[in-house]
């Protein structure tokens, strides 16, 4: 049968409807993932196309995946969190959503608090056991949508529920149902998708989830998850490692649209930014992450990350304030004493400064040779350098200007003689076998011995 396709307008064959294979063994992709060895990248070299929505946005999981691996946040860690979440997502909501546990009376003491805050985004959404219970309680909590657990590889299916495929499915179906009742909308998130017989599991089901979604009339998401962290952005791979294919056929065979369709992944294999930006490309609107990644194991999507993401492939950053990421950073360590290594991007400590006399002279001539880009204007940080046994005259020299703010006639050169006397006593200390940066404290201190009480 031939049908005009909406999306690509062209005439398709649609005569594709794949069946349940409700097999007797597990199928757990062994030639792929032979638990003694690293797990294999396959190729077939089918290519599927891209298609970037028309809206992507972000949604956010630090408040569930994100607290599964740390201590619990506190309300006012939440709401202070929830709060700068709003402001870096702008007005338009490109931090469109953020998902809640619910199960401690703290839990719904920080919904009840962030609700009352009235912000429009990110809305509030839960994540539940599948119990009429928990559905229950989400809707008197007035959240919408709230997040079920539908696990979809035979790892899971048959090692850890010990079902069929088939009795999973009617499992599942029968929570959706419950879900419908409850009058909330369902999220399903198809946990360890990159493990999944695709068109064998997958694709009949979310048919199936999409068919009951019809029949009642209440919108269903589907959210894609790359539990541990399997997949490749690589055009050509197969599946289920593909995250291309996997964006493909949950669209192309199941019908999902694109602002129903959500990706959530790991970083087991660094791959999380980057299969997040493939999900947007292939046709996905929503990637969920979560601040500093920080989540399971490896953590999840980098929020902050997603937000360049987003303004490299959009060419804009839409009414996002990406200066919060720095507050944001900064709340972490000083509020919740969080120890952010020093080289993460955008928000660590050595991000934008540089520890080599060659790029501090760079740096000293235009900050641009050195510097990824405006990062006083887009993050409210200037650049910076460390005072080490590399750093030279210039990185001496840059680094005084720097912290105290020095302009026009003030700056120092390098041949300044306070330079060349620091460079001295910082070349003083290597040679007695000093490995460390010199800190803060340490030149504020010598600056101000030689000095002698005056000022630049």
């Amino acid at each position: 049968m031939l049908e005009l396709s909406k999306k690509s307008n062209l005439l398709e064959q649609n005569i594709y409807k794949y069946s349940l294979q409700d097999i007797e063994n597990p199928n757990l992709y062994r030639e792929m993932y032979d638990y003694e060895e690293i797990p294999k990248v396959a190729f077939n070299f089918r290519r599927v196309p891209m298609n970037m929505p028309e809206d992507i946005w972000i949604t956010d999981t630090s408040f569930r995946d994100g607290m599964q691996s740390m201590a619990p946040y506190t309300v006012k860690q939440i709401v202070d969190l929830y709060t700068l979440m709003s402001k870096l997502g702008g007005p338009y909501g490109i931090i469109r959503q953020s998902e809640f546990f619910v199960y401690t009376e703290r839990d719904r003491e920080a919904i009840e608090k962030c609700m009352s805050l009235g912000f429009k985004f990110p809305e509030i959404t839960t994540w539940i056991r599948a119990s009429k219970e928990d559905f229950k309680l989400v809707k008197d909590l007035g959240v919408k949508e709230t997040g079920i657990l539908v696990s979809c590889s035979d790892y899971h299916i048959f090692k850890k529920m010990g079902k069929t495929r088939k009795e999973a499915v009617d499992f599942y179906l029968a929570t959706i149902k419950d879900a419908f009742e409850a009058g909330v909308v369902p999220r399903c998130h198809l946990e360890d998708i990159t493990r999944a017989d695709f068109y064998g599991f997958v694709v009949p089901f979310v048919n199936e989830i999409m068919k009951l979604s019809e029949e009642v009339g209440i919108p269903v998401k589907i959210r894609a998850c790359d539990t541990m962290g399997y997949g490749v952005p690589y055009a050509g791979a197969a599946l289920p490692r593909s995250v291309g294919g996997i964006i493909y056929g949950l669209q192309h065979y199941s019908g999902v649209p694109s602002e129903m369709l959500e990706w959530h992944g790991h970083n087991d294999f660094y791959k999380a930014v980057v299969n997040a930006a493939t999900a947007w490309m292939y046709g996905c609107s929503a990637v969920n992450c979560s601040l500093l990644g920080i989540g399971e194991r490896t953590g999840n999507i980098p929020l902050e990350a997603m937000v360049f993401e987003y303004a490299s492939l959009r060419g804009s950053l839409d009414g996002m304030d990406p200066t919060v990421v720095t507050e944001i950073g900064d709340y972490f360590r000083r509020e919740m004493g969080y120890d952010i290594p020093p080289m993460t991007p955008f928000v660590g400590e050595n991000f934008n400064v540089t520890k080599a006399g060659i790029h501090a002279d760079g740096l000293m001539k235009d900050e641009e040779i050195y510097n990824i880009f405006n990062t006083r204007t887009i993050l409210n940080r200037a650049p910076g350098v460390a005072v080490s046994k590399t750093s030279g005259l210039a990185g001496i020299a840059y680094w005084i200007n720097e912290h105290y703010r020095l302009k026009g006639d003030k700056v120092l050169k390098k041949d300044s003689e306070i330079v060349v006397t620091l460079k001295d006593w910082v070349d003083d200390m290597y040679k007695d076998g000093r490995t460390t940066s010199l800190s803060t404290g340490e030149m504020e201190e010598k600056i101000k011995e030689l000095l002698k009480g005056g000022t630049f």
